[in-house]
């Protein structure tokens, strides 16, 4: 006999075909067994996230308008992408979707577009980009001003047939999502897919994208002393240079976080040129004086104990975490669990990084618990009001 689902628990289907109806129809049917266990009378689901392959961007209106015909009482929120994923699978560069429906409170949540206003009670946002739009990094800051907590979490569209977005119809550019109220309770965190492999140092003088000096000192000699390098070798050099990348927070960031691995607040970029003649470093990111850095490269095994590490903080804070319920005083207080998840990671990670066919979505479902979730790959990652890369954004929507 299948196990009762709780009457708030999110509902999840994913499938793969050819055809993106057909893919849809599998899923549902996943969702319709899974609602077939909830206890009569459950609240209804309201907000549906989906997320598919961009082999059916071309039909994304005609998927769209069978969403809203299985559900009519469904928003819809979502966007396309080269990878998906689910619990425990990751569909890459091939036909894919994969939904969740979210019974939520009503007035709990807005679906936000070009067209539709975030709202003014948002506390927090799940938000889709196109990596065209102008003045992105500048747009997610102000969009991030404008939720109480200052959190945002999501990605970028990483489709190659455009930046398709579902949002209360089909969008192709800009910013999309859902805005949430305070009375959805989210834990997230962010695990970084980089490790240093220099000390940390100060920018102490830059132009644009120019690190001019690091600690006093010129940057190009303090990277290839972290890097144990010279360019007088430059077959040697290059492959090492190519494999760099730059790990950067503001003056007020925390740079390295436990067992010296990079914190929350490191934005991973690209080193994208070297100046000999000035000796300075040019990285993919305007960079200004009293900002923290530290060269890095991609690291499997790093990355792999910091995701396991993320899941276990966000179990231990749900789990700990308790609601006051009605009743004599010493009524105990009831735990919180967790009703969903959305995970957002770099389309540069997964299964094809961590060494097998959907790794990295196993790896999160070994730590975090079977629990339903839904996600995509992106082609830059956010949180708080940042734009990342090389990282995995996971966020619960927790109950009691």
């Amino acid at each position: 006999m299948d196990t009762p689902l709780p009457e708030d628990g999110f509902l999840v289907g994913h499938a793969t075909h050819p055809d993106a109806r057909m893919a849809l129809a599998l899923a549902a049917a996943q969702v319709d067994a899974q609602a077939a266990r909830r206890p009569a009378g459950s609240r209804p689901p309201n907000l549906g996230l989906v997320y598919f392959s961009d082999h059916y961007a071309a039909q994304a209106q005609a998927l769209h308008q069978d969403l809203r015909t299985r559900w009519p009482s469904v928003h819809w929120a979502g966007c396309a992408a080269v990878g998906v994923a689910a619990s425990g699978v990751e569909y890459f560069d091939e036909p894919a979707l994969v939904l969740m429906l979210c019974p939520l409170a009503e007035g709990a949540f807005r679906v936000f577009s070009g067209t539709r206003p975030l709202g003014v009670d948002a506390h927090t946002a799940l938000v889709h980009a196109a990596p065209s739009t102008p003045d992105l990094s500048e747009l997610i800051v102000e969009l991030s001003q404008r939720v109480a907590t200052g959190y945002l979490f999501g990605g970028l569209v990483s489709s190659r047939a455009g930046a398709t977005q579902i949002a209360e119809g089909v969008f192709d550019g800009g910013l999309s999502g859902v805005g949430f109220g305070a009375g959805v309770a989210l834990v997230s965190r962010v695990t970084q897919g980089c490790q240093p492999v220099g000390p940390e140092r100060v920018i102490t003088a830059a132009e644009g994208p120019l690190v001019l000096t690091l600690d006093g000192r010129p940057a190009l000699p303090c990277l290839l002393e972290d890097l144990g390098i010279g360019l007088d070798d430059p077959r040697k050099a290059m492959p090492v240079l190519r494999a760099t990348l730059v790990g950067l927070t503001d003056a007020d960031g925390a740079l390295l976080g436990r067992g010296g691995q990079f914190g929350p607040d490191v934005r991973a970029r690209h080193l994208i040129g070297l100046d000999p003649a000035r000796q300075a470093v040019a990285v993919a990111e305007h960079v200004q004086p009293g900002m923290r850095l530290a060269f890095s490269q991609r690291h499997t095994e790093a990355a792999r104990r910091d995701l396991v590490r993320i899941c276990s903080e966000i179990r231990d804070e749900v789990e700990s975490a308790t609601e006051p319920v009605a009743g004599p005083p010493d009524t105990a207080a009831a735990p919180r669990r967790i009703l969903g998840a959305v995970y957002v990671s770099c389309n540069g990670r997964g299964g094809p990084h961590f060494g097998a066919p959907s790794a990295e979505l196993k790896i999160v479902q070994r730590a975090l618990g079977d629990v339903p979730l839904v996600g995509f790959f992106a082609a830059g990652e956010i949180a708080r009001c940042h734009l990342y890369g090389y990282t995995g954004v996971l966020t619960v929507f927790t109950g009691h």
